[in-house]
């Protein structure tokens, strides 16, 4: 029986690892894409009388039923690790997922998508700032100057220097979704005691969407849903297509792709193709709802997404705690 030689050996492998990068940039792109196309989908439900709650509502627990089967099979022979990190599964529900997603689509009620996902995604540089007043962990050089470039960005974005009207509550909104990525970011980033990526994203999804409709059945959130036809630029579509849409392409197939795609790029190179997630939303908002934002706030976005790419390099070879880890992608 013929027997490989070292070189044939190593060539091999150099094949498989290549196949699988290219695979995982597929799977990065595919849930940039999926992400990004959020924003949108739940504009036009609100435009259509649901309320940003009831979309939040809908999009979270059809992910998270779909990603039931899934995050069961995980979790297998990981049952004492689940119970132990009960407390850290709630809130990650509760704050990473349903505060995180509630803020960002009130934010889009109320400016534009795009905008909106941009504040948000200065989240990296409030994980740095909160790792280094809470835990002394300083910044390098080179993250600093990212949350520098980043901050200017965010004034560009905002256009708050050609004395435009800004919506304030959207701002606040979208700053209350930037605070519930920086909570997935540092929570997803444990490594002591960390869950399979496919249980934490199921078990988030379940709790947060719970966590909605029970607030929502008290009182406490309002929810309300229309079986109007959703409006879209230059075409409509039926209330539960656009409801689908949001729970299965904009939530469910991206968590999965997202998992497969960080556990065979790494979380580094993953996250960065994840930038692509604010190019798709401005795509997808110029097609779907005809937005487009002004050339200052391309400008701004452009140094937001630099200043987020600066930090990511400055991070330190081995950090604990911060940035994603392997298994679970950011959810926009």
């Amino acid at each position: 029986m013929a027997t490989l030689t070292r070189d044939e050996t190593e060539g091999a492998t150099s094949v498989t690892q290549r196949s699988e990068v290219s695979a995982g940039l597929v799977f990065a792109v595919i849930t940039a894409v999926s992400f990004g196309l959020s924003g949108s989908l739940a504009r036009g439900l609100m435009d259509a009388g649901w309320t940003s709650n009831a979309a939040v509502v809908a999009r979270i627990l059809i992910a998270g039923v779909l990603l039931l089967p899934l995050g069961l099979r995980s979790a297998r022979g990981h049952w004492s690790a689940i119970r132990a990190n009960v407390p850290m599964l709630i809130t990650y529900g509760l704050l990473a997922v349903a505060a995180a997603q509630l803020c960002y689509f009130n934010a889009v009620a109320h400016m534009q998508v795009g905008v909106a996902l941009l504040v948000e995604y200065v989240a990296p540089v409030a994980v740095v700032l909160w790792l280094w007043l809470r835990r002394g962990e300083r910044p390098s050089r080179l993250t600093a100057l990212g949350g520098a470039v980043a901050a200017v960005g965010l004034v560009l974005v905002l256009d708050l220097l050609s004395g435009a009207q800004v919506s304030l509550v959207g701002v606040v909104w979208a700053l209350g979704a930037m605070v519930g990525a920086a909570t997935f970011f540092v929570l997803s980033g444990r490594q002591e005691g960390a869950l399979p990526g496919p249980v934490l994203a199921c078990a988030g999804l379940l709790i947060g969407g719970t966590g909605l409709l029970l607030l929502g059945l008290v009182g406490v959130l309002p929810l309300a849903a229309t079986t109007h036809t959703v409006a879209f630029e230059g075409f409509t579509t039926p209330w539960w297509v656009t409801v689908l849409g949001l729970g299965v392409v904009c939530a469910a197939v991206p968590y999965s792709f997202g998992i497969l795609a960080a556990r065979r790029l790494g979380s580094r190179l993953a996250s960065f193709v994840g930038l692509l997630e604010v190019l798709s939303a401005l795509l997808w908002a110029w097609l779907l709802l005809g937005e487009l934002p002004r050339g200052i706030q391309i400008a701004g976005g452009v140094l937001v997404l630099a200043g987020v790419v600066l930090v990511k390099l400055g991070e330190r070879a081995v950090q604990p705690t911060g940035l994603p880890s392997a298994a679970v992608m950011r959810e926009g």
